[in-house]
C-alpha cells in the first residue's frame, strides 16, 4: 500500500518533464517587448543623426552637442567647422553635432526674431 501512495505522491510517470518551454515564454515575450519599445526605436534614431551628420553641407544651420548654435563654414572626414559669431569660428567633431536647423524650425524663427531687434 505504501508503493502506491508513495508513486502518486510523485505525480505520477512523466510530470516532471511536462512544461519544458513553458518557463521560456515570458523570456522570450519580455525579449520582442524591449526590442520593439527600446532597441528598435534607438537604432532608427542612430541612423538619422549618422545620415545627418554625413549630409552636413557648408552653410547649414546647426547645434551642438554642447548648445552652441552656429552656421557650418566648411567640413573635413571626421570635424567640421562651425562660425558662431562674425569672425569665430570653432571647429568640432562631426558626431558632436546635435541637430540640423531647419529654416522653417521655431528655434531658427527665433534666432530671425533676434536679429531684427538688434537694429
Amino acid at each position: 500500500m505504501s508503493g502506491i501512495a508513495y508513486a502518486m505522491g510523485q505525480g505520477g510517470a512523466g510530470a516532471g518533464q511536462a512544461g519544458g518551454l513553458g518557463p521560456l515564454i515570458p523570456l522570450i515575450l519580455m525579449f520582442v517587448i524591449f526590442y520593439f519599445l527600446l532597441i528598435r526605436p534607438q537604432q532608427k534614431k542612430a541612423k538619422e543623426h549618422q545620415e545627418m551628420v554625413n549630409n552636413l553641407t557648408k552653410g547649414d544651420r546647426v547645434i551642438t552637442g554642447g548648445g552652441i548654435h552656429g552656421r557650418v563654414t566648411g567640413a573635413d572626414e571626421g570635424t567640421v567647422t562651425v562660425e558662431i559669431a562674425d569672425k569665430v569660428r570653432v571647429k568640432v567633431n562631426r558626431v558632436s553635432i546635435a541637430a540640423l536647423i531647419n529654416p522653417g524650425s521655431p528655434a531658427a524663427k527665433d534666432n530671425k526674431d533676434d536679429s531684427l531687434k538688434t537694429k
